[in-house]
């Protein structure tokens, strides 16, 4: 039987979004906005596709989900910091996301930053408790890791900042090396830590830790190029975001640099690289796989 992995990420968002919900009681008093603000960030919809990767990277060892669902909803709550930030007019400047109004524009824009600096906070808080591993050393490691992968020193901040620098450089010897960088930091850290969590949550060799960071590294990177070629060939109301940005404010991407037919080519290549990481695994990775196929054929 083929494996639906849409069927199969749909209901694990679904099920998902009830595990976010419980993450944000409401407190008394007027400084419940900044709380309303998050829970409207946190959960309007989305694929859940980082939280996805932990939680099947951690059944790769039989991790117990529990773990692995606190380690989804503290990744997840850093997205989607970095979502409301990068929506703002001094960033992106975007009206919507996830085909509603962004953080800035439910609300207004102090709101929204208070409410990504909050989720930032909060991801470290769910992540430093020991509900999400007896272990403290693991949990130690977990916390670190996400700082590096969403910092300023090659991390998501670092990513974001060379993203928008780009705008303004001269042109590049090496345009492609230049945009590999930024996809490595800007999308695809998050997305190695999705995979690498699971694999500190479940012990892995080192054998089997290299094979997973080789799948990160490959998806990474492909599930930033299938985002650059949505923004030039989606359909903005199943994207759910405004299109046609990157070409509007002159971003360097695979799309503007190769044409789409060429940077679904890559796309492609990166795809069966990442898969044929995964043969280690056998059959117990035809998820993570069928994973990699759905990036490149993703419609939003």
């Amino acid at each position: 039987m083929v494996l639906d992995i849409q069927a199969e990420i749909k209901k694990f968002a679904i099920f998902f979004q009830s595990e976010l919900e419980q993450y944000f009681p409401m407190p008394e008093g007027e400084e419940k906005r900044v709380v309303e603000a998050m829970r409207y960030s946190v959960l309007n919809g989305g694929k859940r596709i980082r939280p996805f990767l932990v939680a099947e990277t951690a059944k790769l060892f039989d991790v117990l989900p529990e773990y692995a669902w606190r380690v989804g909803a503290a990744l997840e709550m850093l997205h989607v910091y970095s979502l409301i930030h990068d929506d703002l007019p001094a960033m992106d400047n975007d009206d919507l996301r996830r085909g509603v109004p962004t953080c800035h524009k439910k609300f207004d824009d102090a709101t929204a930053i208070l409410a990504g600096d909050a989720l930032l906070t909060y991801t470290f808080e769910i992540l430093s408790h020991r509900s999400t591993h007896p272990d403290s050393s693991i949990r130690c490691k977990l916390v670190q890791l996400l700082a590096q992968g969403a910092g300023g020193f090659r991390g998501m901040v670092a990513g974001q900042m060379l993203d928008i620098l780009a705008e303004q450089m001269p042109t590049q010897d090496n345009p492609e090396n230049l945009i590999r960088r930024i996809e490595e930091m800007k999308t695809g850290r998050l997305l190695k830590y999705a995979i690498e969590s699971g694999a500190i949550l479940g012990n892995a060799t080192t054998e089997e830790h290299n094979a997973l960071m080789l799948y990160a590294l490959k998806i990474g990177q492909t599930f930033q190029i299938s985002d650059d070629i949505l923004d030039v060939e989606g359909n903005q109301e199943i994207v759910g975001k405004t299109l046609n940005k990157d070409a509007n404010q002159n971003k360097l991407t695979f799309v503007s640099l190769y044409g789409l037919d060429k940077a679904k080519e890559i796309a492609r290549k990166l795809t069966d690289e990442a898969i044929t990481a995964l043969h280690i695994f056998g059959k117990r990775a035809d998820t993570l796989s069928a994973l990699a196929e759905f990036i490149i054929t993703r419609n939003k």
